[in-house]
């Protein structure tokens, strides 16, 4: 027999293709199960009209269709996993006796994830966030709201990074790194996580934490060593070596990196001084934020 029966709670749907005239029917019966077998109570069968066509051609415009005009198919490869879990949890069931298993599937993801890149399990994405081609984000990653992720850009596993962030093309953010909200990571910047690797001694429960904080620019080409926190608005200068605490608000370039200057909100540079023993005061040129500084500490006084 060539026939297809789905079985819900409350109805039961059959496929029977060699049925001369129709071949797919509903039954509004409730269905009981007697002894792990599917018991229909009998009630009349419904046919349902469905449009007679070639299968196979019907799949294969189908395909053509969505290579042409870039629409996202019926069904595609995460439809195919979410079948071979069914299939793998009726298997368990099987050899448990009949152990119920349920299921609940996101219909529509409030994110992109374009379709070159891949999204591990038990990862959470925050609204409005965009992954872009060949990236990979790997499991019990959490990232918020509002996220621009570059092209060829890996993260995890089991990173944090908070909403409107911006990872440009070519960088990875390993364990062990916080990113707090709205930071900046420029193109091919680099983490690490381990300060004396080998290829031949893992260090995976020696990782150190590298804390980034809200609003820190991390120029193209930095180098961020684990185990250092980055200040909130600090602006790190492409290229730097980072080795060291970086301050709120502080300017850094070099190698290895130093205190050049101090930074507004904005991005604007203040006219504040590099010495640790001034206090002074400083007003943006840009969105006139009034600063003051203390020694190596700026606060933003409105």
């Amino acid at each position: 027999e060539q026939k297809l029966v789905i079985i819900g709670d409350k109805k039961m749907i059959m496929f029977d293709d060699v049925n001369p005239k129709d071949k797919l029917f509903s039954y509004s019966h409730k269905i009981d199960w007697i002894e792990r077998l599917p018991v229909p109570r009998p009630e009349e069968a419904q046919p349902l009209k469905i449009e007679e066509k070639e299968p196979l051609k019907s799949e294969c415009e189908h395909f053509i269709d969505c290579i042409t005009s870039r629409k996202t198919p019926i069904t595609d490869g995460n439809s195919g996993l979410r079948v071979l879990k069914i299939l793998e949890a009726c298997q368990q069931s099987l050899k448990e006796n009949g152990k119920v298993y349920r299921f609940t599937y996101e219909t529509s993801k409030k994110y992109f994830v374009h379709d070159t890149s891949i999204v591990d399990e038990n990862v959470e994405i925050g609204e409005g966030t965009k992954i872009w081609h060949f990236s990979h984000i790997l499991k019990n990653t959490k990232m918020g709201n509002n996220c621009n992720i570059g092209q060829n850009v890996v993260i995890g596993p089991n990173v944090t990074i908070g909403g409107n962030v911006k990872i440009q093309n070519n960088v990875s953010v390993y364990e062990g790194v916080i990113l707090e909200d709205d930071v900046f990571c420029g193109p091919s910047m680099v983490f690490t996580n381990v300060i004396n690797p080998r290829s031949h001694w893992p260090r995976k429960d020696e990782y150190k934490k590298t804390l980034v904080k809200k609003g820190a620019s991390l120029g193209a080409n930095s180098t961020i060593l684990c185990g250092t926190t980055i200040g909130q608005y600090a602006f790190i200068g492409a290229g730097a070596v980072i080795n060291k605490e970086v301050p709120d608000y502080a300017l850094v370039h070099g190698v290895p990196a130093r205190i050049q200057g101090w930074m507004c909100y904005c991005g604007t540079k203040l006219s504040l001084s590099n010495s640790i023993d001034s206090k002074e005061k400083a007003e943006c040129s840009t969105c006139k934020r009034k600063y003051k500084k203390e020694g190596l500490n700026v606060y933003k006084i409105s």
